[in-house]
């Protein structure tokens, strides 16, 4: 049933009684200090790991990991350098020429948060980083957009990108406190200069902030259990969490920002391009000195805007639902689109409790609520996760994200030049003519999809499954998914570009696929390991084997026609348009 295309995808886990915060002993990869087990004990199963915890594999990355410790891989991955943007982009923003007055920086420099995602996530040294960080970006979303502010100030949403990427493996108690000072936050949900009340003229504070940091960063719309069920009242119905007093209550907790400036309103001419990226300040002679109620706090009249920061950030972070409310989406960014209550409830355990045992014995998180590193290796080694017995149910595995089918392609075929600079079609891949999904360009603060989505006239819909991600597909967006890859399997960009720096850029290298095109089966059994860890099944195997073995391996009358290569290359096209590789188990 999971095969009809995306369509019918699945989602949800396999019912494993692991522990809360410690799964059994083989639960993934590491069972022990000396087998491997789990993660890496196959090629398919180090394939599998890495496709929910990089960008994806590369036959290289394969071989070497296979038989060794993930929970190994884990620790190193969390003490990998990041790949930072903001000196980047500053850099190039200071350059002869990059701005103009009265016009603006170039596009080449307004794009270059979006350019740097694509360098990091195909080339980073920091995998396991960087996919959280972009996990992070669907939850806590700021949108680097066309036409909007934070398109004209790169850096502005630079500094965003890094502040996602250094917190990746922390606290995210730490991590909200950072992005409430964040001035591409204080932009896109317009509290910058957000000034307190006024009740003589009626004048309110801004409630952007205050609504969105409930709704989608932290607690939700309704009431939780630590499994991710909805509390109910006596009559059956969802429990809201916060009403408009909360909104308007916590509103005044988000007042006074402004730039790390001398002057809450600074002159244009006056800020420096610092100043677009240092965490902002609150000035306490526009911040609200009212007393402040929301979901049960109270912070009393008089209290400065600092302190009223920390106490808010301190009550949405100890609120019950958080846990559940993160746990439940870590999850679906990296292994399944409907996750059991389970497997939710021991996520939420370990990101409420802060620490993680790794199948290896080693703990990781630093034992404080909200740890980071924690909830991903909850999410990454739980059974549910890594145990093959429940992939198979229709409830679970999830629609691989656009972005991510493009990323991992990059990476499998170790594509040469990383320059997304020359490739324009890369500057925003968010048409439903292309990936119907662009990295950083989110429509609105609601990502490109919602956690709860269920999708209509779909058999996971009437299942009720939830599978965020099938928000993207329509008829318009899966021919775009593949006529895009079309174009880069098939080097028809490069090969019709003008630009020698675009002819040179995204070229794969398919040597060791080529190599194998006259034994087609074997070919196909080498990407399938490869895109889809072994999972392919038989059928669809052996439907695009007999389309590839059509293919002529010459042709007399084109003596530039080159058998081998345009069969692997389609060949690629066909397993990354697959359902078995769209749907990832």
């Amino acid at each position: 049933m999971c095969g009809a295309l995306a369509l019918a995808s699945c989602g949800g886990g396999g019912g494993s009684s692991g522990g809360s915060s410690t799964p059994p002993p083989g639960g993934g990869g590491g069972g022990g200090t000396t087998t491997p087990t789990g993660a890496f004990k196959s090629e398919n199963e180090t394939s599998r790991f890495l496709a929910q915890a990089s960008f994806g594999a590369n036959m290289e990355e394969i071989d070497a990991l296979t038989g060794t410790l993930a929970s190994d891989w884990f620790v190193s991955e969390m003490n990998a350098p990041p790949s930072y943007n903001l000196n980047i982009v500053n850099a190039a923003a200071q350059e002869a020429g990059a701005f103009t007055p009265g016009v603006g920086f170039t596009n080449e420099v307004k794009n270059l948060p979006t350019e740097l995602f694509w360098k990091n996530a195909i080339a980073g040294q920091d995998q396991l980083r960087q996919r959280i960080s972009f996990a992070l970006s669907q939850i806590i979303v700021a949108s680097h957009l066309e036409g909007t502010q934070l398109y004209e100030l790169p850096f502005t949403f630079a500094d965003y990108q890094d502040t996602l990427t250094e917190h990746a493996f922390g606290n995210y108690r730490d991590l909200l406190e950072d992005i409430t000072y964040s001035p591409a936050m204080g932009y896109y949900l317009t509290y910058l200069q957000n000034t307190k009340g006024n009740p003589a003229t009626g004048r309110m504070p801004d409630e952007n902030y205050a609504r969105e940091i409930m709704q989608l960063f932290t607690i939700g719309l309704v009431e939780l259990n630590m499994d991710g069920s909805v509390k109910t009242d006596n009559d059956g119905n969802p429990i809201e969490t916060y009403d408009n007093d909360d909104v308007t209550g916590l509103a005044k907790v988000f007042t006074g920002f402004s730039f790390d400036h001398p002057d809450f309103y600074p002159r244009r001419d006056a800020l420096q391009l610092q100043d677009y990226s240092s965490p902002m300040i609150i000035f306490d002679d526009f911040h609200s000195d009212l007393e402040k109620s929301f979901l049960g706090t109270t912070i009393p009249a008089g209290t400065s805007g600092t302190e009223s920061v920390d106490m808010a950030l301190d009550a949405l972070i100890d609120h019950p639902n958080t846990p559940p409310f993160i746990a439940r989406q870590m999850i679906q960014r990296f292994v399944t689109g409907h996750p059991q209550p389970d497997y939710i409830e021991r996520v939420a355990t370990a990101f409420a409790g802060g620490t993680y045992t790794l199948p290896s014995g080693e703990a990781v998180g630093a034992g404080r609520r909200g740890d980071l590193a924690a909830t991903i290796a909850a999410v990454l080694f739980d059974d549910e996760a890594r145990e093959s017995t429940g992939f198979e149910s229709d409830d679970f595995g999830k629609v691989r994200e656009p972005v991510l089918r493009f990323i991992h392609w990059a990476r499998a075929f170790d594509v040469e030049t990383v320059t997304p600079e020359f490739t324009r079609i890369l500057w925003n891949t968010g048409s439903n003519n292309w990936l119907a999904q662009a990295p950083h360009k989110s429509p609105s603060v609601f990502n490109f999809y919602r956690p709860g989505h269920i999708a209509p006239g779909t058999e996971t819909g009437s299942a009720g499954l939830t599978m965020p991600e099938m928000q993207l597909v329509n008829a318009a967006s899966i021919a775009g998914y593949a006529n895009f890859m079309t174009f880069f399997s098939l080097e028809l960009l490069a090969n019709n570009a003008d630009n020698p720096d675009s002819r040179n850029s995204f070229i794969p290298d398919y040597a060791d696929e080529i190599a194998l095109a006259q034994d087609v089966p074997a070919l196909i059994d080498r990407l399938d390991l490869l895109l889809s860890h072994g999972s392919m099944s038989q059928e669809s195997k052996d439907t695009i084997i007999s389309i590839i073995e059509d293919l002529p391996l010459e042709n007399p009358d084109d003596p530039n026609y080159n058998g081998p290569e345009f069969r692997t290359q389609l060949a690629v096209v066909l397993m990354m348009t697959a359902p078995d590789y769209i749907v990832t188990r």
